[in-house]
């Protein structure tokens, strides 16, 4: 069994530009997309890593850093994520794709392993962390080559193509067998951030890294979360950032503008959709 881990890479990010080619330490010269590449290369399943980026000009720097890490790369749609994913794991014949996004620069290649792991001892079709427990930035989705073809082939909606595994856990869950590992005791903090999408979470990344990488270049998840024990305050730093998501329903949507428009203290805003007989979307 072919079992390749591929890393979505682009410099176009809406919210941070150029954000997976920051470095990592700060002043390192050391690349975010690079940090992400070494530390899944110490996963002990993974045969293959592949960097799957765009066809745009700009993203030949994704292409130069992953032949200088030695990994293969593929280019493809920018807005066709899914496409992009399925024509990068049939390319390179794998039987297994570990889909990892190139903004985990904390990405842990225990959980990677413990990830597919689980998938295999359970027979699963499709496979990931549980998002509600543990930190967010160590997300990994283990997925078998034909499930996501069979994607690949039927999503008929623009998020399902952009966001890859929806089609799979979302829209057609009834067609796959799914597992979510369960997070061990000592690694549920999803309150932790650790995903890089704006200047703050580069902060605190910046932070994690002055901390972690000078005395363990390949510093594990429960290092990070020790440190967060110990300065509870690194928490506020990128508090108020909301994660981007995925939803059904205008009603969900309008949800989440209420509750950023409070996050934010964007009085006015909040009560002028309250004016517009919105208030009830607030409710839970």
């Amino acid at each position: 069994m072919k079992i390749g881990a591929i890393i979505q890479a682009r410099t176009s990010s809406s919210r941070l530009p150029r954000k997976v080619l920051k470095e990592l330490p700060y002043g390192s010269g050391i690349t975010v997309l690079q940090q992400v590449i070494r530390r899944l290369n110490k996963s002990k399943k993974v045969n293959e890593i592949i960097v799957a980026t765009t066809t745009d000009p700009e993203d030949k720097k994704i292409v130069k850093i992953a032949e200088s890490e030695n990994v293969k790369w593929f280019r493809g749609s920018k807005e066709d994520v899914l496409g992009r994913y399925y024509s990068a794991a049939n390319e390179n014949n794998l039987d297994l794709v570990i889909r990892v996004t190139s903004d985990c620069p904390c990405i842990d290649s225990e959980l990677v392993d413990l990830a597919i792991k689980e998938h295999l001892k359970t027979e699963s079709d499709y496979t990931s962390n549980d998002s509600r427990t543990f930190p967010r930035g160590l997300g990994t989705e283990v997925i078998n080559f034909k499930t996501l073809e069979k994607a690949f082939k039927d999503t008929q909606h623009d998020y399902e193509r952009e966001h890859v595994t929806p089609y799979i856990y979302k829209t057609r869950p009834d067609l796959f067998k799914i597992t979510l590992v369960k997070t061990p005791e000592k690694l549920n903090c999803p309150e932790i951030r650790i995903t890089l999408d704006t200047e703050e979470d580069y902060v605190l990344l910046c932070i994690i890294f002055d901390y972690l990488y000078y005395e363990n270049m390949f510093f594990k998840a429960r290092d990070i979360i020790q440190i967060f024990q110990r300065k509870p305050w690194l928490e506020l730093i990128n508090k108020k950032i909301a994660q981007k998501k995925i939803y059904d329903t205008l009603n969900e949507e309008m949800k989440e503008v209420i509750r950023i428009c409070e996050l934010q203290d964007l009085k006015r805003a909040k009560e002028f959709l309250e004016s517009q007989n919105i208030a009830k979307f607030t409710k839970v």
